[in-house]
């Protein structure tokens, strides 16, 4: 039989009795869509207090179920009571569940928010960020105090893979782009210097911005999208498959197994790089200076070391232990506050480079005006 709606209206109450075989294919071959059924059913609704759903069906599956739905929710969306306590076989029960969760908006475009809603947003979220951050911070510091004590639950092997990760794996990009940067330095500068005929100081403008300034900052840039992003993405897919809580279950602190080898392991590594990109960005400069200002490779040499102090190298060094520090704190950080699906690893890697870098460029404006104002 084919499957239709036979619509009684009893005193206040409309009575929707099913008919026919409700299977999705003679749905299919039925000359009345379900639509066109449920419209019929509608326009039955006026002056009616509640619906009643009756089911006399030789076969039915989730077409039948389908269509009652549609036609409850038009009922209640009316004011109209929804009976389906006559149904037999369990449909009532699962025609009641399916009428429990609330109808979607069917895709309606919601309004975009305003820039007042954003920054207020934005503004009222910053003390659970920065309370967040602190007990981060807090956490790591108290796994640093067992790791020295001896009783942080660390493995060596996990150590020095993140060694090998952010340092032997890091020479190739960190080698061109510290070599590219001293070239440009050096061919910009010469630019100006040439007007003066001073083409010689190329050497020592080159070797001390690159060992006080650019070395640090370009290393730490370039170790944020490289290696605080991959900080990010592992742990946050551990989050995801839920690897840190099975770690958490074991009795293992994960910012002792996770964390603290990425914070350590970059913080040592980030100077050592920075010195060899310090070395590739003068290796730059002298290249524009011996092949395209025909400085000699002695008076380079001479002129960049004359200039050269040893407190240029500590201070130096010190924006790149620092920065260590700041890459390896967000990459963790994000990764261990990481949602539970992809789309939430893909941001968690996003914010960790731009925090990375915007910490990056603090922490310079910071160290700078100390040193300047100590006269170091």
């Amino acid at each position: 039989m084919q499957p239709a709606f036979d619509i009684q209206k009893t005193q206040r109450t409309i009575v929707v009795r099913a008919s026919g075989s409700w299977s999705r294919q003679d749905v299919a071959a039925a000359p009345r869509t379900p639509e066109a059924m449920i419209a019929a059913a509608l326009d039955a609704f006026d002056d009616a207090d509640a619906v009643r759903f009756l089911a006399d069906v030789s076969a039915w599956d989730s077409m039948l179920l389908a269509a009652f739905n549609a036609v409850a929710q038009k009922a209640r969306a009316r004011g109209l009571a929804v009976d389906a306590s006559a149904l037999p076989d369990g449909m009532g029960p699962m025609l009641d569940m399916a009428l429990a969760v609330p109808p979607r908006d069917g895709g309606a475009r919601q309004q975009e928010p305003g820039l007042l809603e954003i920054i207020g947003e934005k503004t009222l979220a910053w003390p659970g960020i920065t309370r967040s951050v602190v007990e981060f911070v807090g956490e790591v510091s108290l796994s640093m105090a067992r790791f020295f004590s001896g009783r942080a639950s660390c493995s060596s092997r996990d150590l020095w893979n993140v060694l090998r990760e952010c340092g032997v794996d890091a020479l190739p990009i960190v080698t061109l782009t510290s070599l590219l940067l001293g070239l440009i330095l050096a061919f910009v500068s010469s630019m100006q210097l040439k007007l003066f005929g001073a083409e010689i100081y190329v050497a020592s403008l080159v070797g001390v911005s690159m060992v006080r300034v650019m070395g640090p900052v370009l290393t730490g840039i370039v170790l944020s999208g490289r290696t605080g992003a991959s900080f990010a993405a592992v742990i946050g897919s551990m989050q995801v498959n839920e690897e840190v809580d099975a770690l958490t279950g074991f009795g293992i602190s994960p910012v002792d197994f996770l964390v603290l080898p990425r914070v350590l392991g970059l913080a040592v590594m980030t100077p050592l790089l920075t010195l060899y990109a310090d070395i590739a960005g003068i290796a730059g400069g002298f290249l524009v200076g011996a092949l395209m200002l025909d400085i000699s490779p002695a008076a380079y040499i001479s002129n960049t070391l004359q200039f050269m102090t040893l407190g240029y190298v500590w201070t130096g060094l010190l924006h790149a232990f620092v920065f260590g520090f700041i890459i390896s704190l967000c990459g963790c950080y994000q990764g261990m506050r990481c949602g539970r699906n992809a789309s939430a690893v893909g941001r968690a890697t996003t914010a960790a480079v731009v925090n990375s870098i915007v910490g990056i460029i603090v922490a310079t404006s910071v160290i700078t005006i100390i040193l300047t104002v100590l006269d170091i």
